[in-house]
């Protein structure tokens, strides 16, 4: 089985614990108004590359001694959009007892197809979960998405116990919203899988990328979001973590505090 690979990345430091060898699918069905990756949008890209499982494993062969208390992740684009080839590939690597972790929005989750989901879970060490908004008008807005494929995925993780991340990104104007954050805080409360969560603040880098490929920037003349900003945020939704757990209560690492 083969992937449409946009990239290769060897030596990540973001993508989950330790030094990884990040994998980006190519193809993405979410239109994200602040998405620094443009270029992974369409599937059919001519820029895209066919690798084997085999061609992968070879690569991280080459850098394994980098890797020891990292792994592999797989992010895209959209990760879900090429499901049986990730299966094959975590199940390979998982094989030879590397971490592997899996980086997705969720969105394409379909609870028809659980079985299959549940067996890409089976062989996943870590999710991070990319979750853009908790209302489903603005979600829906912000992505071109429905948010509930999304809930439905990330209600999968903790019914199958497997460890989860959840990043949300901070716009000014768009998703810094305090109300919100608490009801995402609220939400994330009742995912007992739930280890970290890290509010990200938004950043312009990627604008030149939409200029360069002829699409209009959604968010022209929106500023970037500062450091403080999200660490508010981060604190608003640990604060509805808290009021969901009431009276028992899990340590949640954010970014600011580890």
């Amino acid at each position: 089985m083969t992937g449409r690979i946009h990239s290769v990345e060897t030596m990540g430091t973001v993508d989950g614990p330790g030094m990884r060898m990040v994998v980006f699918l190519q193809g993405c069905p979410m239109r994200c108004a602040y998405c620094h990756n443009p270029d992974t949008w369409n599937e059919d890209s001519a820029d895209a590359k066919f690798m084997t499982v085999q061609e992968l494993w070879d690569q991280f062969e080459r850098n394994r001694q980098f890797y020891t208390n990292g792994g592999i992740t797989v992010t895209g684009g959209e990760a879900l959009m090429q499901i049986d080839f990730v299966i094959e590939l975590f199940t390979y690597f998982r094989e030879r007892d590397v971490h592997t972790c899996l980086d997705t929005s969720g969105i394409c989750f379909d609870p028809h197809q659980e079985v299959a989901y549940r067996k890409l879970l089976s062989v996943t060490s870590l999710v991070i979960l990319d979750l853009k908004e908790i209302d489903p008008a603005k979600h829906l807005w912000l992505t071109g998405k429905p948010l509930e494929p999304i809930l439905g995925f990330a209600r999968l993780t903790a019914d199958v116990e497997v460890p989860i991340w959840v990043r949300h990104v901070v716009v000014p104007t768009i998703t810094d919203n305090a109300d919100r954050h608490y009801r995402l805080g609220f939400y994330l409360g009742s995912l007992k899988n739930l280890q970290a969560v890290d509010c990200l603040p938004y950043h312009v880098m990627g604008v030149a990328k939409y200029k360069e490929l002829g699409i209009d920037y959604r968010l022209e003349g929106i500023p970037a979001a500062t450091k403080d900003m999200a660490a508010q945020a981060s604190k608003t939704v640990l604060e509805g973590i808290k009021a969901y757990r009431r009276h028992w209560w899990n340590p949640i690492k954010t970014q600011q505090q580890s």
